[in-house]
């Protein structure tokens, strides 16, 4: 793509562009090359979006319990994914719906965290979700995350909406037909996990909403508790967790903050499993864990400036009375010791899931949401012109 921009810029004396304006002078092409060069950086920051719609109706603990179990290998999963050899940003949005906690002028429905790059914030609101009531609009829920979320407009974006729930898919004023058709409009593919037995799924339309949506239909047993593999490379990427942690240094109003959080979101994933912290351990060393808002070593990254930028008081404590060149060395050093540590981590997650995989040969493969999400996803990318690299 940025080869053929440039090449029209080139000779937009011979071409017309789309918006109908003839170059006759050599110079008019030469001032497009900047405008051109930068839209192609933007479209080559491909993106995966993913939106979970979540019912949250009393009968639906077993499905929550499922999400937070899975939300990390669900990252991990997104991660194995290219797009022309790089490595797409990833977001993850969350819905909840049919709660009678909440509004009824809202259709019961919420939207717990839009589209976003900051997997803890996922984490974090995942983990505060309650069941309560109550109503199941699913049409309206779709429509919602269609029009509110920040949905990327490029081409190449892979832009994915799953619904999980166990009533009826057509409840509720706003009809789930109309709702997926605007949502393929941008681009968006409907994917439906049915919490019951099959026919009952596609006897109540759930099959059908996915058809329309050109998503898969799943159906599974969201009281089932997710199956864990320990394997012998568990303990020492935790070890390694315990060591990345202490490679952030918090910056800015929400730098103490969102570093007590990253802990807290340990926690949250320890308390469910070993596997899973393991599993959240593996996504810390992945690129799509990246905390640029509140951590130093990340803005720097992306901001070779960002010390000289920064002031004082916006710096820990600890570093407040050092000298911008100390600092800058501090970063450095930080920034070494987390790269080491990403590639053992990296290198011990090869193992683990060859490990896994030679064990998941001798079960039978669980359905559940994680193992949902992840074979369709992987399905969906192939299409896209996506590439797996394990």
């Amino acid at each position: 793509m940025k080869r053929t921009l440039i090449i029209s810029a080139l000779f937009a004396t011979v071409f017309s562009f789309a918006n109908g304006t003839n170059f006759n002078h050599k110079e008019d092409a030469k001032s497009l090359i900047p405008v051109i060069a930068e839209k192609t950086v933007k479209a080559e920051n491909t993106k995966i979006q993913v939106a979970i719609l979540l019912d949250t109706s009393n009968s639906m603990d077993g499905l929550i319990e499922q999400a937070k179990s899975r939300l990390w290998n669900i990252v991990n999963t997104l991660t194995t994914l290219k797009y022309h050899g790089k490595t797409p940003d990833i977001e993850i949005g969350l819905y909840e719906y049919g709660n009678d906690g909440l509004s009824a002028s809202s259709n019961y429905i919420r939207q717990v965290a839009p589209l976003t790059s900051d997997l803890d914030l996922i984490s974090e609101k995942l983990f505060a979700l309650r069941t309560n009531g109550g109503s199941e609009y699913c049409g309206a829920v779709i429509a919602d995350a269609t029009k509110q979320l920040n949905w990327g407009k490029d081409a190449s974006d892979m832009k994915l909406v799953y619904i999980a729930g166990n009533e009826p898919f057509n409840q509720g004023s706003v009809h789930y037909k109309e709702a997926i058709s605007d949502a393929l409009k941008k681009d968006i593919y409907v994917n439906t996990i049915f919490c019951g037995n099959q026919e009952e799924g596609i006897r109540t339309f759930w099959k059908d909403g996915a058809d329309i949506g050109k998503g898969k239909y799943f159906n599974i047993d969201s009281n089932r508790a997710v199956l864990y593999i320990a394997t012998p490379y568990d303990v020492r990427i935790s070890e390694c967790n315990a060591k990345i942690n202490d490679t952030y240094i918090g910056y800015g109003s929400m730098g103490h903050s969102k570093k007590m959080n990253q802990e807290m979101q340990d926690a949250n994933a320890q308390g469910v499993s070993a596997a899973n912290f393991a599993e959240r351990a593996v996504s810390k060393s992945k690129a799509a864990y990246k905390n640029d808002s509140w951590d130093l070593v990340d803005k720097v990254k992306d901001d070779k400036g960002a010390i000289d930028k920064l002031k004082k008081e916006e710096l820990p404590k600890e570093l407040q009375n050092k000298s911008k060149a100390e600092i800058k060395a501090y970063v450095e050093q930080k920034s070494k010791e987390r790269e080491a540590i990403q590639k053992e981590i990296g290198e011990l997650a090869k193992k683990r899931q060859a490990y896994i995989d030679a064990e998941m040969k001798k079960t039978k493969t669980q359905d559940d949401l994680g193992g949902a999400i992840n074979s369709s996803v992987i399905a969906f990318a192939k299409t896209k012109g996506y590439t797996v690299e394990k």
